[in-house]
């Protein structure tokens, strides 16, 4: 029976997910860096479940001829189905979250930047085998309001990310609105609220470290760590 409707969730549990929904764009300065346009309303795409990378269970590995890039990111697991939710329903949101994680939406920038230039999609830019490094599940009662966190990054223990979660531009009620409108999520999806600003490379041999802070402590089980390597694969990016 799925772990999810014997309602016992365990961080393992998530590679059943349904689907991985990610918000792009919604932090104003990570718009900036990227020379992106500032979207009107959420914009989101998808993720592989097989992407999801648990803790412990081994490095990020950078395929080749990719440009590599780190964006952390506060993840909702929700606990039951939406639909159709309505933007200004914020219990109907909160209570459809039935854990908090921190993630890492890996990211082959240089495959992003040319569907970008292309009018491609983005599957094969975020959608590589351990692209979503993702921590222990955190219980709601340990983040009592998500949109007063820090969440941070660090490699190779310089910080790079480093903001509050109060800078979202769309927050948790309108994100799940907006998905749901689309399409139908379900109980054990996972949304991925967006990254702030100080996205950057890394390489085989950095390690990436990240965490929540709550009223300025940290949350024990939101810390990732996780090293980078190379590639064995015969696989080779080659611009399409």
């Amino acid at each position: 029976m799925n772990v999810f409707r014997r309602g016992m969730a365990s961080v393992a549990s998530l590679k059943q997910a349904g689907k991985v929904v990610c918000i792009g764009r919604n932090y104003a300065d990570h718009i900036a860096e990227l020379n992106s346009a500032r979207p009107k309303q959420p914009f989101f795409f998808l993720k592989p479940t097989s992407s999801i990378l648990l803790p412990g269970a081994g490095p990020v590995i950078q395929p080749k001829g990719v440009d590599l890039h780190y964006e952390v990111e506060l993840a909702l697991i929700l606990g039951k189905e939406v639909k159709d939710l309505a933007a200004d329903d914020e219990k109907g949101a909160f209570d459809a979250i039935e854990h908090y994680a921190l993630s890492i939406d890996m990211t082959a920038r240089n495959v992003q930047n040319e569907a970008k230039k292309k009018g491609l999609p983005w599957s094969i830019a975020k959608g590589f085998d351990t692209f979503l490094p993702i921590s222990n599940l955190i219980a709601k009662s340990a983040i009592p309001n998500p949109h007063s966190i820090d969440i941070y990054l660090t490699v190779n223990d310089k910080v790079q990310q480093a903001d509050s979660t109060e800078l979202m531009l769309f927050q948790i009620p309108r994100i799940l609105s907006d998905i749901s409108k689309v399409m139908t999520l379900e109980k054990g999806d996972i949304i991925l609220t967006g990254t702030p600003k100080g996205v950057g490379p890394v390489v085989p041999g950095d390690v990436m470290r990240a965490g929540i802070k709550v009223d300025g402590k940290e949350l024990e089980e939101s810390k990732i760590e996780v090293a980078v390597e190379e590639s064995t694969s015969s696989y080779v990016y080659a611009e399409t």
